[in-house]
């Protein structure tokens, strides 16, 4: 009994199966308006055509190669906007240091010219009063200076 309605649940896939692949025909057709119209069934119309459609079954290891090739090519791409994204941070960086690089040098040539300039030089203590610079220790200065422009102009 058992084995009776399998081969009979056989034969009804089967039929759908067939039913399926006969039910494939597709039509086309202009109606008097111009509108073009596609179907299953025969329209009646004069201008109608029946389609040829063929199909190829899909080669499920051609998927897998194609989603794989898409997936390397995401994540190719990610990585590179990775790495651009850190060498524009890098570039940024250095940009940051250059500028600030430039400014102690100006500051540098800044206060050389002050010091050139000025008769007398002078520090303050720690009560915040005036300690006058003697010619050694303003000759100290200046070559102190000198060597931060050195250091910070190229």
């Amino acid at each position: 009994m058992k084995s009776g309605k399998l081969v009979l649940g056989c034969a009804v896939m089967a039929l759908t199966i067939a039913a399926g692949a006969a039910a494939s025909e597709i039509y086309r057709w202009v109606d008097a308006e111009g509108n073009v119209h596609y179907g299953d069934r025969p329209s009646g119309e004069a201008t109608e055509q029946r389609l040829e459609l063929t199909y190829a079954r899909t080669d499920g290891s051609a998927v897998e190669k194609r989603v794989q090739n898409r997936l390397d090519a995401q994540s190719a791409r990610a990585e590179a906007r990775a790495e651009r994204e850190k060498a524009d941070q890098e570039a940024a960086k250095e940009a940051e240091t250059a500028a600030e690089q430039q400014k102690a040098c100006e500051s540098a040539r800044a206060r050389l010219e002050t010091y050139r300039a000025s008769r007398r030089l002078y520090t303050a203590d720690e009560n915040g009063e005036r300690v006058y610079l003697d010619d050694e220790e303003r000759q100290a200065a200046t070559r102190k200076i000198q060597e931060q422009i050195a250091e910070f102009c190229n």
